[in-house]
């Protein structure tokens, strides 16, 4: 755990301006097999502090790879002259930044396994496979843990030391059609914590390699979907996908300022009446989000954002700085991934709502159509453009499930798919795993229920 030495210094903080005193560790742990041989086995560490000053409308920003008290003064001083020489060259008549409430967060110990705890979990979770299914083309396992662990201190606002763990386990199944063709399945299992509470025994993870394998074998001998504009129902996993990617980073202030297609939509629909979306903080739905954040790195306390309430866009995320642009409250959006980052606005744990279908019913109601399960990958545009991987799909005919989809594609513009939902599941799933790529990685959560809607997708 990282020693305190940072909220001592308080007492250094320029009056009247605004400041940020950060000390943080990123952890990275990695193991790989592949074909059962390790071909991967790494551990590192990144750790320093660093301080951000807000002083005449701009921020003065300084790092440095050292957790000592004499680095934190160091920073301290160099993030004040910053401040005053930016005020100084590029004059503003900005107001102070939104205040946030006082108080102070505290977090408890994180154990740290050594690397041969990952490295022979996965050698057992491997053997198992290679017994079970001798056949397959090829195998790939990867056992990952990634941490943040910060010391925050501020001028106004809550003092933190936080810690986020996640762990996982990454498995990736291939095999072959009747044709010779390889086809795919990939499942990340785990969330936040550490691996050694998130994996204490190869075994549990069984039912789950077998539910893939199952998977595999029905792709396998999948069919191409029809292109074109098709009824489908969007797994969970696809609704986060869009949820974050096309939605979510469109109504994030900074990008917002620079141009997105939210900007114009503010207090207009986007979405069918059905839909709602918000970023969460911690909780959600009655319980724990995958990716908990109680206090973001400006100090403030984190907060539901509401994105979307029953189609109607009616707010952004926001940090100190752009809160103040729009007149708004921020929340606790703005995170940063490294002690040498200036924090972001950034997604926490972005989700649509669940509704009051049932998966089963909503199958049913298809005449022919697709139900979509599954991404790897996907992109999107300011414009809320999209195009998403399908890695996983079935046939609807007359209201029943059909032959496995191999890999296609699906596109189109959010808050225009969004605006053909007319059936919203009442169970939502959720994924954390992977890094949100926005100038800096990030953890994220994203998720939703089952959609059903009309949707561009690709053919053979």
């Amino acid at each position: 755990m990282l020693e305190d030495v940072i909220t001592a210094k308080k007492n250094l903080f320029e009056p009247g301006a605004h400041t940020e005193l950060r000390m943080q560790r990123n952890r990275e742990r990695d193991v790989i097999l592949l074909a059962g041989d390790v071909v991967h086995n790494t551990r590192a560490d990144y750790s320093g502090v660093s301080a951000r000053v807000y002083r005449g409308g701009r921020y003065g920003f300084s790092s440095m790879a050292d957790c000592s008290s004499e680095a934190a003064e160091r920073v301290l001083l160099a993030a004040a002259e910053n401040a005053a020489f930016l005020s100084a060259h590029a004059p503003g008549d900005r107001p102070a930044l939104p205040p946030a409430p006082g108080g102070c967060v505290r977090c408890a110990a994180m154990g740290d396994p050594e690397q041969r705890v990952y490295v022979d979990f996965i050698r057992a979770l491997d053997g198992y496979i290679a017994a079970k299914y001798p056949k397959l083309l090829s195998r790939r396992l990867h056992a990952t843990e990634d941490s943040m662990e910060k010391l925050l201190a501020v001028s106004d606002g809550t003092d933190a030391h936080t810690v986020s763990p996640r762990s996982y386990v990454y498995v990736s199944l291939t095999a072959e059609t009747p044709a010779g063709t390889p086809v795919s399945r990939f499942r990340a299992i785990g969330g936040a914590g550490t691996f050694d509470t998130n994996f204490t025994d190869p075994a549990a993870l069984y039912p789950e390699i077998d539910r893939l394998y199952e998977q595999l074998m029905q792709k396998r001998e999948g069919v191409y979907a029809d292109a074109g504009l098709r009824t489908v129902i969007l797994g969970g996993e696809l609704t986060g996908m869009l949820s974050h990617e096309a939605v979510g980073h469109t109504v994030e202030a900074d990008w917002v300022l620079n141009g997105t297609v939210a900007g114009r939509c503010l207090h207009k629909r986007v979405a069918s009446e059905l839909v709602s979306l918000s970023d969460f903080a911690h909780t959600a739905f009655g319980a724990p989000c995958p990716l908990p954040v109680y206090v973001d790195d400006e100090g403030v306390p984190a907060r539901d954002v509401p994105i979307i309430e029953n189609g109607i866009l009616t707010g952004y995320m926001h940090s100190r700085e752009t809160a103040l642009r729009f007149g708004a409250e921020p929340r606790g959006n703005a995170r940063a991934w490294l002690f040498s980052d200036e924090p972001l606005v950034r997604m926490r744990n972005t989700a649509i709502h669940p509704g009051k279908d049932q998966l089963e019913d909503m199958i049913a109601s298809v005449d022919e159509g697709y139900y979509l399960t599954a991404t790897e990958n996907g992109q999107a545009d300011t414009t809320g453009e999209f195009m998403f991987g399908i890695t996983m799909g079935y046939e609807i005919k007359k209201g029943k499930l059909g032959r496995a989809l191999l890999d296609t594609t699906i596109s189109g513009v959010a808050f225009d798919m969004l605006k053909t939902v007319d059936m919203v599941g009442d169970r939502v799933e959720w994924e954390s795993y992977g890094f949100c790529g926005k100038k800096q990685p990030m953890p994220v959560g994203l998720g939703g229920p089952a959609l059903r809607c009309k949707v561009l997708i690709g053919g053979r």
